[in-house]
């Protein structure tokens, strides 16, 4: 691995262009001023492994739905008709992903690790701050594998045209409005929503924020806020925890959406890519691919990663050597399902690992990097990258 020391984006600018959670618990610096250096080629091996991985995870999907394997995934059954209405119906369309890799550098095959496909952290970073980084060092900011916001942009407009001819927008659209939310007092998560709502205006659409608990959700009428309908609702609120913190607006939801006077962004079905155990299913239909790891709902007999199904920020996952614990981080996510994935080697530098991450908007569209140990967890920092 290349990698480049530049001039630190100080705090100041990072709040003025509104990042403001750029230091850690520990005072330590979260956006890190390192920039990864890596070669054209590599950069299209990651856009052409998202999009092949997104076309397996389709094809999975649809086998999940037709073989009724929603309880092997620990989809909460509260969801299941929600998540079935989803897939039938194409205006329930997929805004963005996020693809966590390992390898992909120096000669190293990617792997496939998960694919946070519901409600992904790192967006703001990965689409704006690497960035601002390369600019205010004086470098082209062009020379990045970084179409973030356009992509974006543009797969709002699909939502419309249905399909990839986004020229056909203007013609469709009839001023059908966005209200996008998230939790009240998630200053990350409040930046994730306003950058994606920039995105809808930027395709066109009215659209208008508000935090989730303001939003008025009426089975006949549809969603509401301030007195105004809204067609579509994006809430930054994962779908497992809606179906388990409130399991009567899952009901509600699931009943607009059988009205049809609603559609939900991020779709219900993104929670059959969340859920890790996945990854078994991609193994089953797809043994031995050079993009997956063996994958089972079972241990390995090998040096392993367990995991569980809807796990966040690194927390209850065990780095095994065959039932062995040689790394560990608990959590509060121990009730979900487990899965055990062939463990493979992180891209690696001066004792620190180097995670990238791809996002995908229709296609595969930006990458950005985590750097941290042998289990990413919520100190990890974030790490820009350059073409050369």
């Amino acid at each position: 691995m290349k990698i480049i020391e530049l001039k630190p984006i100080t705090n100041e600018i990072l709040e003025e262009i509104g990042l403001e959670w750029h230091t850690d618990l520990d005072k330590s610096n979260y956006i890190s001023n390192e920039v990864i250096e890596i070669t054209q080629g590599e950069a299209d091996a990651f856009y052409d492994a998202g999009n092949e991985l997104y076309d397996m995870f389709i094809e999975a999907g649809e086998y999940v739905i037709k073989n009724n394997l929603f309880f092997e995934l620990d989809i909460p059954t509260t969801l299941i008709d929600t998540i079935k209405q989803s897939w039938e119906n194409e205006v329930h369309w997929h805004i963005y992903g996020r693809f966590d890799f390992a390898g992909g550098l120096d000669g190293k095959q990617i792997k496939l690790l998960e694919f946070n496909a519901d409600t992904p952290t790192l967006l703001y970073e990965s689409a704006l701050i690497q960035w601002v980084l390369l600019k205010y060092n004086g470098l082209n900011e062009e020379k990045q594998f970084n179409n973030i916001f356009d992509s974006i942009r543009d797969n709002f407009k699909r939502m419309i045209t249905l399909g990839d001819d986004v020229s056909r927008f203007d013609e469709l659209y009839e001023d059908w409005g966005i209200l996008f939310s998230s939790i009240r007092g998630n200053i990350e998560e409040e930046r994730t929503t306003r950058f994606l709502m920039q995105c809808a205006k930027e395709a066109g659409f009215v659209s208008e924020f508000c935090y989730i608990d303001e939003v008025n959700f009426n089975e006949s009428q549809g969603v509401s806020f301030d007195g105004a309908r809204y067609q579509f609702l994006f809430k930054l609120l994962p779908w497992e925890i809606i179906s388990i913190d409130e399991p009567e607006l899952a009901l509600i939801i699931n009943n607009m959406m059988k009205n049809k006077n609603t559609i939900f962004l991020n779709p219900a079905y993104t929670l059959l890519f969340q859920s890790k155990r996945m990854l078994k299913i991609l193994w089953d239909l797809f043994p031995n691919h050079p993009l997956l790891l063996e994958s089972s709902f079972e241990p390995l007999n090998k040096k392993q990663v367990k995991k569980v199904s809807f796990g966040r920020e690194g927390a209850n996952i065990d780095i095994l050597d065959s039932n062995r614990i040689l790394e560990q981080r608990d959590g509060e996510y121990g009730n979900y399902k487990s899965i055990y994935q062939e463990f493979y080697e992180l891209n690696s530098h001066n004792g620190l690992y180097y995670q990238p991450n791809v996002f995908f908007a229709y296609e595969s569209c930006g990458l950005g990097f985590r750097k941290g140990g042998g289990i990413m967890d919520n100190y990890a920092k974030f790490v820009s990258h350059m073409i050369k």
